[in-house]
């Protein structure tokens, strides 16, 4: 006789007290949320540039807010009897050509800088992620029209446009308008960064899900999409506080600045040292130091930044 052609095959199945599914199905979650903030704070906090960064820029916003703290020498306390001096008790970067004390006026332009770079980040930063924010998510006419609006700003330097400004208001020159002049004409960048984000998040499923669970187009903007789409802005944003203080001090140094019966900046003392710079070299080099330190810190902060935001970044290093 035949044998049958499916034989029935016993198997062994061990005990359900000796296996524990729990034990083999269970799978390890950790307690801690994680998102990109928190790996970009993770990967920051490893990183010996971003403590390097931090440090220099604490140490300019302290010197910006409490200068007194630093030095008690009056900065436009000048003697012409002491002019291009050299080191002394209490003075330790000597004299300029007035006879001012080169120490105490590094100190106090500190704020002057920062200052104008602040609000002028501030305002790019506000008003290039409005226009961005509306142009990438509602498209159509809106974007058409803030897109050449974005362009017509962008094609003008923002330098050049500031000069134009800052000599067009010789009478009213202060930092908000030398802000104001700088900030009018390079929020652009942030706009276009900003859209092109949003284009790309826009399409996602959860966006399409919120849009089905009845919500508005403002509420999924903001709930939604800008918290996806913000990284790269404030990358830009940390780089472009850099570029702010360059430009200040570029337009103090070209003489169409901030007037300097009024305000102590590293720019103004840079284009006062730089007729002295073969005899008396300290007038311009200490500002000049100052302002790169200050600069570097926060091209270091930003690229730092920038890395901890990329995943691809992260993953390479």
């Amino acid at each position: 006789m035949s044998e049958p052609k499916n034989p029935e095959i016993e198997h062994f199945v061990a005990p359900f007290e000796e296996t524990p599914v729990a034990a083999v199905d269970a799978v390890k979650v950790s307690d801690k949320k994680q998102n990109l903030w928190t790996d970009a704070w993770a990967d920051m906090r490893g990183r010996p540039m971003f403590w390097i960064s931090a440090a220099i820029i604490l140490l300019v916003v302290v010197v910006s807010l409490f200068p007194t703290l630093f030095t008690q020498v009056d900065p436009r306390a000048c003697q012409l009897s002491l002019s291009n001096q050299g080191p002394a008790a209490g003075h330790p970067l000597g004299f300029n050509k007035q006879g001012c004390d080169i120490y105490s006026r590094v100190i106090h332009g500190t704020s002057t800088s920062v200052s104008v770079g602040l609000i002028v980040i501030l305002m790019t930063f506000v008003f290039g992620t409005i226009m961005g924010a509306l142009s990438g998510y509602f498209g159509g006419w809106v974007d058409t029209v803030i897109s050449r609006i974005g362009d017509i700003f962008f094609s003008i330097p923002y330098i050049l446009a500031a000069v134009v400004v800052m000599s067009v208001l010789s009478s009213h020159r202060n930092i908000f308008v030398i802000a104001l002049a700088i900030g009018g004409f390079s929020w652009p960048v942030t706009a276009r960064i900003l859209r092109a984000e949003i284009l790309r998040v826009k399409n996602s499923d959860f966006v399409m899900a919120s849009e089905a669970l009845g919500l508005s187009g403002f509420k999924t903007l903001w709930r939604h999409v800008m918290p996806n789409s913000i990284a790269p802005v404030l990358v830009v944003t940390t780089l472009s506080l850099s570029a702010a203080i360059v430009a200040e001090a570029t337009l103090s140094f070209l003489g169409v600045g901030l007037p300097p019966a009024q305000f102590m900046s590293w720019g103004l003392d840079i284009s006062a040292g730089q007729s002295d710079l073969r005899v008396r070299p300290q007038n311009l080099i200490y500002p000049s130091i100052a302002l790169s330190v200050t600069v570097l810190g926060f091209i270091m902060l930003g690229e730092v930044v920038r890395d901890a935001l990329d995943p691809k970044a992260r993953a390479q290093r």
